[in-house]
């Protein structure tokens, strides 16, 4: 139940931003928030993070799902296992789902979130879930699997 909310939050959230840029931050490019910090900026992103491996749809549509069905089938086969993993891997997920969507819908992602100050490549909300829930995969995998603390049983 709670891999469920997690998910459709993420999805909901990612979508809802990707609309409100689309609609209003679309036809202006982008807008200072902080200047020469943070930007709000419309970027159709046909490639993965980044901006790699431009134009290969199908190709991240393909892995999406793969990866998408494989998280699904071990959240269910291990479902009380760890409230962190379950976490991670909804979060993880829920931001696969809600690129997907863009990819199938749009032929592309929409990004908006610019941090000018460091030079980051323009990001979405679903990108953000995925970063933070792969940290926390990997906090679980480096020093919770294996432990004692690691299952509930």
């Amino acid at each position: 139940m709670l891999q469920a909310i997690i998910v459709i939050l993420v999805v909901v959230l990612d979508q809802v931003s990707k609309y409100l840029a689309k609609h209003y931050l679309k036809p202006i490019g982008s807008v200072q928030l902080i200047p020469k910090i943070f930007h709000f900026t419309y970027v159709e992103n046909r490639g993965a993070a980044f901006g790699i491996l431009q134009n290969q749809r199908w190709f991240f549509i393909a892995i999406t799902v793969v990866v998408a069905v494989a998280i699904v089938y071990y959240m269910y086969t291990h479902s009380s296992e760890n409230l962190l993993l379950t976490i991670a891997l909804s979060m993880i997920l829920g931001g696969a789902i809600g690129n997907l969507i863009d990819r199938i819908r749009l032929g592309y992602v929409v990004d908006m979130f610019h941090f000018i100050l460091i030079d980051y490549p323009v990001f979405n909300v679903a990108d953000s879930f995925v970063v933070i829930g792969t940290i926390l995969l990997a906090y679980y995998i480096l020093f919770i699997a294996g432990s004692k603390e690691g299952s509930i049983s």
